[in-house]
């Protein structure tokens, strides 16, 4: 498939598949060319890009993403080390949000020190 229709079916601009292309974070395995010397990518290419999406969102920078997807097995100790790390700080964030979810349920029940509260105030008793 051409790369409009790789952009099409991952939302990533095709000038971000060139920039993954340009870092080699894109193995060869998913492209290739044809008589007019056009890239085509073979289908597989849109799983590997929405894990690349994933990955991205939480926190991994390009150069990591490189050296997970590097099958030198070499690195297998420093890809588990920066996979327990983004995991610890997966949890980390998991437990701000759950701490900042549990006051704002206080804040719409009138319970936070800072504030009036958001439910409307029955006048008549």
């Amino acid at each position: 498939m051409k790369a409009s229709e790789v952009s099409k079916l991952t939302g990533l601009p095709v000038s971000t598949l060139r920039f993954y292309e340009r870092k080699q974070l894109i193995p060869e395995q998913f492209i290739s060319r044809d008589e007019n010397n056009y890239r085509v990518y073979h289908e597989g290419v849109i799983g590997f890009l929405e894990d690349v999406k994933t990955l991205l969102t939480v926190s991994f920078t390009i150069q990591e993403i490189i050296l997970l997807i590097n099958e030198n097995e070499n690195f297998y100790i420093e890809k588990k080390a920066l996979v327990m790390e983004k995991i610890q700080q997966i949890q980390e964030l998991e437990a701000k949000l759950q701490t900042s979810k549990t006051f704002l349920a206080d804040v719409l029940e009138g319970k936070a020190n800072f504030q009036t509260p958001c439910r409307s105030m029955d006048t008549t008793v």
